[in-house]
């Protein structure tokens, strides 16, 4: 049991936001419904576009992304957990306006890839050519001794931004195909996993048989899930 507050930003979007709820939930160690983590979701799918807003063609998500934390840290929250990769790209103004803990998604992800016993070594990386462009996995996982792996651009443009839009659109099933073709086609250059970088791949992914995959995957939903319960159990 823990008296910790833990605040979930999400709503980006509102089907990840509830998958990581359901993840938080099963990967609990509780035998009771006290033994839970408790947790408050802000869930506001009009913050704006993140992947917009980092190329420049789309309205500032900051004060949407600010509005959220303050209502959760008004809430008795006492760290915030946000499952949304892009919207991380903002992580530096948003951790400097609150006087609490903000859980990066990326920290998690390498936690995740040690567990899973890939210590070092080529990776490969997935996820919107935001999160890409802004090289928010590149730079911390390759200072901690991976080297990272990109799906060409073509494979970009073709498979996965327009499966991560199939999932933001409810057709789930319709992602599985191209975005398992891009974790092959990133293990046959030699990446010894593949970290989910956006947290509607993972949905996608999951749509599909997992024995098809050639090399573990890192689920940056479940990620973040492991450390959210580390630090209400820590």
């Amino acid at each position: 049991m823990t008296d910790k507050v833990l605040g979930v930003l999400g709503g980006m979007g509102p089907l990840a936001s509830a998958h990581f709820m359901l993840r938080l939930t099963l990967l609990t160690p509780a035998e009771r419904d006290q033994d839970h983590i408790p947790t408050v979701l802000w869930s506001d799918p009009r913050v704006p576009d993140r992947t917009a807003a980092s190329l420049g063609t789309g309205s500032d998500p900051l004060p949407w992304l600010l509005r959220g934390i303050n209502g959760l840290k008004a809430a008795g929250c006492g760290a915030i957990a946000i499952p949304c990769n892009t919207a991380h790209g903002w992580f530096d103004p948003m951790i400097r306006a609150v006087e609490m803990p903000i859980l990066h998604i990326v920290d998690a992800a390498a936690a995740e890839l040690r567990r899973i016993g890939v210590r070092r070594g080529r990776i490969g990386l997935m996820g919107t050519a935001a999160t890409l462009a802004m090289r928010l996995y590149q730079d911390r996982l390759e200072a901690e001794g991976w080297q990272v792996v990109e799906p060409e651009p073509d494979q970009m443009g073709r498979l996965v931004t327009p499966a991560i839009a199939s999932v933001k659109a409810n057709r789930v099933a319709e992602a599985y195909a191209p975005l398992a073709e891009v974790v092959n086609s990133l293990a046959a250059r030699g990446a010894t996993a593949v970290v989910l970088g956006c947290t509607e791949i993972p949905l996608g992914i999951q749509a599909g048989p997992a024995d098809a995959l050639q090399v573990p995957v890192v689920d940056t939903i479940d990620a973040l899930a492991r450390a959210s319960i580390a630090w209400a159990l820590g």
